[in-house]
């Protein structure tokens, strides 16, 4: 597998860079084709997060994008915690390749929406399901006034219709504490 390391705001040092590339460069074991790795570095600088130290692993290959970003106290730390989930990520896909091509069980419903089943599986060993739905009515509201709304509500997102436009849209907060918004295309 083509490594390719990277940094920004951060010094990745020799060794961090060698143990970056035996353990990334181990993934491709778990599904053929991976056979690119993209590795970023980078560092928070706000003396109020325990966790500096942030690592994005990007893998492509064979048509399949895996994506992860997680941080910790140093790189090291940090690169276990992405090779983890990026495990669980190959293994999730290389099922469900498998069962692509080998004619995989067929149901009606997928098992997260089988109520009689999924109960029965314990919640580590099951997909996420769809346990709850909200119906409400949309407020017409700027961005400013969907950022107060969000933190009265305590969520990571709010849902609105933008005044500005007339569509749709949904706020939501970013890693970094900033905001983002999502907008329907004209």
């Amino acid at each position: 597998m083509n490594v390719t390391i990277s940094s920004r705001h951060t010094k990745v040092s020799e060794k961090l860079e060698n143990v970056t590339r035996e353990k990334i460069g181990r993934l491709d074991k778990y599904l053929e084709g991976i056979d690119t790795a993209k590795v970023h570095f980078s560092e928070h600088h706000n003396p109020r997060i325990e966790d500096k130290e942030v690592v994005e692993v990007s893998l492509e290959g064979h048509g399949h994008h895996l994506r992860c970003k997680v941080a910790a106290p140093d790189g090291y730390r940090a690169v276990d915690l992405a090779v983890a989930k990026l495990e669980r990520q190959l293994r999730k896909l290389k099922t469900k390749v498998t069962n692509r091509n080998h004619g995989g069980v067929k149901h009606d419903l997928p098992p997260m929406l089988r109520p009689s089943e999924a109960a029965a599986i314990p919640r580590t060993e099951r997909q996420p399901a769809l346990v709850k739905v909200k119906q409400f009515a949309l407020q017409e509201m700027t961005a400013q006034e969907a950022i107060i709304e969000l933190a009265i509500v305590g969520h990571d997102f709010y849902y609105f219709i933008d005044s500005h436009t007339g569509r749709p849209a949904v706020l939501y907060v970013r890693d970094d504490g900033d905001f983002g918004l999502i907008e329907e295309a004209a």
